[in-house]
């Protein structure tokens, strides 16, 4: 029997996957663990293996499409089966990922609406038929009496041959798919077919379709990675309350520091030792302190509980081409500088790539983000959520200060500490921060 490749829910705020490359074609044999494809997720490039050993029957989605997750994407199976049928009922099968596509679209309805839809008349095999199907009966046409929904009118619905985008623009506009007669291959009713049963446009055009653009601008469409940004840093930005810290480095040891280790790191491990290594493990150094556990921390269950952690998973922000993310390294409070030097170039030089993973960009407890090199001097970094904190790491410039009475050039650095209001006070971040002036400014204990 074939068995259903999938675009895979590779974390919770994930909702589709754009398929970007399928390195096997129809009719090839793959083996179990062979790199299938490579999709988008959010905001980075990943790479799906095969789970199953055999042929690639059928490509149901090609390179392009956007599909919600868990929707089966193509068929491996042995050599000339014939997976038709199963690709027609595909749809009926994989209804989960509509029905999280449309949520926001039923939890934002009127209040007649609701009204009518707790008065929709089904039996009871019909209602549980229906939950196990993810199917919203407002969308299913009844043949009993007075429009009373049987069990065989969820079938017939499910069995359907209808594409995600037509399912949820019909349930957003309430137009009934059981009479709509589909153009698409097989039958299949598109958006098209839905959009002129209601007697409308595809909402879906593009700006300059409907709309006069003046000369000399431009409009385009926003990336599937610049979407998860945007949405990513708004729902920080309005959900947690927070403040900033700067405060002053004196770098003079940690640069000579790093002078000193740049050949021996370079001889044991192949990279060049950086100052964003060095504050990444001063950083993971501080947090892992009992008295600074807040800032190692999340909340979860709608804010009403704290989950503390006794390790740390450095989250470090990566600026591409097109977008920003955020690897980890996990369990960077195990490691010895060789090892911290490795596990971010690692996964730095992946985020480069393109070649992230789930698990690569999951798990952070702690993130910094270092826009030095910019000549930047001060920012106030927005919070990688669930993340506590986030630490803000400005230009390195040589400043005159005044030491034992006597004003001398010395290179400083600003540090911006950016905090969850609702998990941390002032005065806990202020100890944080001095904690890590002291270390950054006495780097030895980082060898210890």
């Amino acid at each position: 029997m074939a068995n259903e490749i999938i675009m895979p829910k590779l974390g919770v705020d994930m909702q589709e996957g754009e398929i970007l490359e399928w390195k096997f074609s129809e009719g090839d044999v793959v083996n179990e663990g062979d790199i299938l494809l490579e999709i988008m997720s959010d905001k980075t490039n990943m790479e799906i293996e095969a789970e199953n050993s055999g042929v690639l029957l059928k490509i149901v989605h090609p390179a392009g499409n956007v599909v919600p997750v868990t929707e089966v994407i193509g068929y491996v199976g042995a050599a000339g089966e014939n997976v038709d049928d199963l690709v027609g009922e595909e749809q009926a099968e994989q209804l989960e990922s509509v029905q999280e596509a449309s949520a926001d679209l039923s939890q934002s309805s009127s209040a007649p609406a609701i009204s009518q839809k707790s008065k929709i008349r089904a039996t009871p095999a019909a209602r549980k038929l229906a939950a196990e199907r993810g199917i919203t009966l407002d969308s299913v046409s009844g043949t009993g009496e007075n429009g009373r929904i049987h069990k065989e009118d969820v079938a017939k619905f499910a069995k359907m041959r209808v594409t995600p985008l037509a399912r949820k623009i019909a349930a957003d506009m309430g137009v009934e798919l059981s009479g709509i007669a589909g153009s698409g291959v097989g039958g299949k009713i598109t958006k098209d077919d839905v959009l002129a049963k209601a007697g409308t446009t595809d909402r879906s055009e593009s700006v300059e379709e409907i709309q006069s653009v003046p000369d000399g601008i431009e409009v385009i469409k926003m990336s599937a990675m610049r979407q998860a940004i945007s949405k990513g840093m708004s729902k920080s930005y309005f959900t947690a309350p927070t403040f900033t810290l700067d405060y002053d480095i004196d770098m003079t040891n940690l640069l000579a520091l790093r002078k000193q280790l740049i050949e021996p790191i370079m001889a044991k491990t192949g990279y060049k030792v950086t100052v964003t290594d060095l504050i990444g493990l001063a950083v993971t150094k501080t947090l892992m302190k009992e008295e600074h556990r807040y800032l190692n921390a999340s909340l979860i269950n709608d804010a009403k509980a704290i989950e503390l952690h006794h390790f740390v998973n450095l989250g470090i922000a990566v600026g591409l081409p097109d977008g920003l993310v955020v690897p980890v390294v996990h369990g960077a409070d195990k490691m010895t500088l060789s090892d911290f030097v490795v596990a971010s170039k690692d996964v730095i030089q992946k985020a480069q790539a393109g070649k992230l993973k789930a698990a690569d960009m999951s798990g952070s407890t702690f993130s910094i983000t270092n826009l030095g090199m910019f000549g930047v001097k001060s920012f106030n970094p927005i919070i990688n959520q669930p993340n506590s904190a986030i630490l803000g790491i400005s230009a390195t410039v040589d400043t005159p200060v005044a030491i034992d009475g006597q004003v001398v050039i010395r290179p400083i650095m600003g540090l911006g500490l950016t905090i969850d209001h609702r998990l941390v006070d002032g005065m806990n971040g202020a100890k944080f921060m001095l904690d890590l002036k002291a270390l950054l400014e006495n780097p030895l204990e980082l060898l210890i």
